[in-house]
């Protein structure tokens, strides 16, 4: 804890003392370039105080995941006039003789800093992405309940079942009526059932010798009535 304010009291230390040579230096430049009296006072309140929200606006808009250029632009502009007033103070410049520029621009710098602070007190208000909390790695224990009453289930009644009704049996196709063959095709018939019964011992079936013949399978009936 010593340790932690140590390090805090160092930093508060430290941004004291370098704000208050900022300061200084920025009043010299500012009375060197004819600025004298309360005026030589106000330009580093103005060019702090520019620096200071340009820095809170860029850092709003980064958390909430938005450009931040316009603040970024501002700041550095905030950053260059109070890096500026300290080297010009470092004996680089002769500031009993400055010249026209610098004059020009410590008098136009009031319209500048008035300009970027109303660009960044009046840009819309961001609103940071809240954070999700995380994740609890404990499980959380389960609450007491009182326990439910267990069902029961009752036999359902008992139903008579009817007899189903038999399937009706289809009754077969009617066989197709015997077409009568001319005289030729029924010598050529018999000729191949002798020939089947003579290699075989069996009589020949209609089907094989009506296939034999190449007539159609409605032929059969026709071939067998001449068996």
């Amino acid at each position: 804890m010593r340790a932690h304010l140590a390090r805090v009291d160092a930093v508060i230390v430290q941004a004291v003392i370098a704000g208050a040579l900022s300061f200084s230096h920025l009043h010299d430049l500012a009375a060197a370039a004819g600025q004298d009296g309360w005026k030589a006072w106000a330009y580093p309140v103005s060019v702090d105080l520019l620096l200071v929200a340009a820095w809170r606006r860029m850092r709003q808009s980064q958390r909430a995941g938005q450009a931040a250029g316009g603040p970024r632009l501002w700041f550095l502009i905030a950053l260059a006039a109070s890096l500026g007033a300290n080297v010009a103070t470092a004996g680089l410049l002769d500031l009993d003789d400055v010249p026209a520029w610098l004059r020009v621009t410590v008098a136009g710098w009031p319209a500048v800093a008035f300009f970027g602070g109303t660009l960044l007190a009046h840009a819309p208000h961001i609103q940071e992405q809240p954070r999700e909390p995380a994740a609890s790695t404990t499980a959380a224990e389960p609450e007491s309940r009182p326990a439910s009453p267990v069902a029961v289930e009752l036999p359902a009644p008992l139903t008579v079942l009817e007899p189903a009704a038999e399937p009706v049996a289809a009754s077969p196709p009617a066989p197709a009526p015997a077409v009568a063959l001319p005289p030729a095709l029924v010598d050529r018939v018999r000729a191949l059932a002798d020939e089947h019964r003579s290699t075989t011992g069996h009589p020949a079936d209609p089907d094989a010798v009506r296939a034999r013949l190449g007539l159609p399978p409605s032929m059969t009936a026709s071939v067998a009535a001449h068996l």
